[in-house]
């Protein structure tokens, strides 16, 4: 199947964490496409230096603003958006514990407080939301329709059930107010523009072997995850965003590693002699991941694309301009 390109040249789009690493991609992608992008971030985790080749672009506006504590008033605010691209959260788990009233915050009220400017202007609304909708899952691989394992006061639930109110607040909003939602639920993804103190696994692997450091795996790094470059998992969100789906839909994609065999790919790939160590894992860190991209198939002719080490070569020659 194919998704007609609704959001193209002459649509006006609003990317909330714009400056984040994710969320940058999209709006380079949107821009390349012609549309019109205001990004908005607070800057707790993004980066103006990942939107620094945009600052002169006549199609590309950077505001500014938390909207947790309401939509800024700037004028790249007043006129009408097609769609809004809630995409703003610290997803790192680093973040759970540095920001948790913050990510609780973005994700509720701040979702809230964008419905009600998509319904104003009867825009699309795109969320991004998050496997960890699925918490520690006792279904493998996890479709949409599994409602999860979910620890409700741990640690990682500043973000796993603000996610998940993200999502019942979306469909409250379609339901009763008839706003074009899409949710998308996004799977580890990994690429360019992360940082390399993200928290994460693959920065922080990519980062300790070029550094020559000992490489470090949480627990016995049985556990395992499902890991998609970056430009695979925006043509999954470009592709919700055009179509009049409104999810759950899964992305990623479903080479499912475990952490230790990445550490190992990591080094290979770096040409590291870096020594893999082992140590404690944090809380409620779930044993396995990896999505059911039949919806996603089915419902978006979404395929990805990119080979895993492809991807990781593509990220570790990043870091290396980063760390050297």
């Amino acid at each position: 199947m194919q998704i007609a390109e609704r959001f193209g040249a002459g649509s006006r789009i609003l990317v909330v964490g714009g400056a984040g690493f994710v969320p940058s991609h999209a709006v380079d992608r949107l821009i390349a496409r012609g549309s019109s992008v205001v990004a908005i971030d607070n800057f707790i985790t993004g980066s103006r230096q990942n939107v620094a080749h945009l600052m002169e672009n006549p199609l590309f506006e950077l505001v500014k603003a938390d909207v947790s504590d309401g939509l800024p008033e700037h004028d790249a605010m007043a006129a009408r958006f097609d769609a809004i691209l809630h995409l703003a959260s610290p997803a790192s788990p680093t973040d759970f514990s540095k920001f948790g009233i913050e990510i609780m915050r973005v994700n509720s009220i701040g979702t809230l407080h964008l419905l009600d400017r998509a319904a104003a202007d009867g825009a699309r609304f795109i969320m991004a939301s998050t496997s960890e909708a699925y918490g520690d899952p006792k279904v493998h691989p996890q479709p949409e329709d599994y409602w999860g394992n979910v620890n409700p006061v741990g640690v990682r639930s500043v973000y796993d059930e603000s996610k998940r109110f993200a999502e019942a607040a979306a469909m409250a909003y379609h339901r009763d107010r008839g706003v074009d939602i899409g949710i998308l639920r996004i799977f580890n993804t990994f690429g360019p523009r992360m940082a390399p103190g993200d928290g994460r696994a693959i920065p922080t692997f990519i980062a300790q072997a070029l550094r020559g450091q000992p490489v470090t795996v949480l627990g016995t790094g049985e556990q395992t995850r499902s890991i998609c470059y970056v430009d695979d998992l925006v043509t999954g969100l470009l592709l919700l965003l055009d179509s009049t789906e409104t999810g759950p839909i899964n992305c990623g994609t479903e080479h499912e590693i475990s952490m230790k065999d990445l550490a190992e790919l990591v080094v290979r790939l770096t040409g590291s002699s870096s020594e893999i160590t082992f140590h404690p894992r944090s809380p409620d860190d779930p044993e396995m991941r990896r999505p059911s991209l039949t919806l996603a198939r089915e419902k978006l002719g979404y395929e990805p694309a990119v080979p895993v080490e492809d991807g990781l070569r593509r990220t570790i020659d990043y870091f290396r301009t980063l760390l050297t």
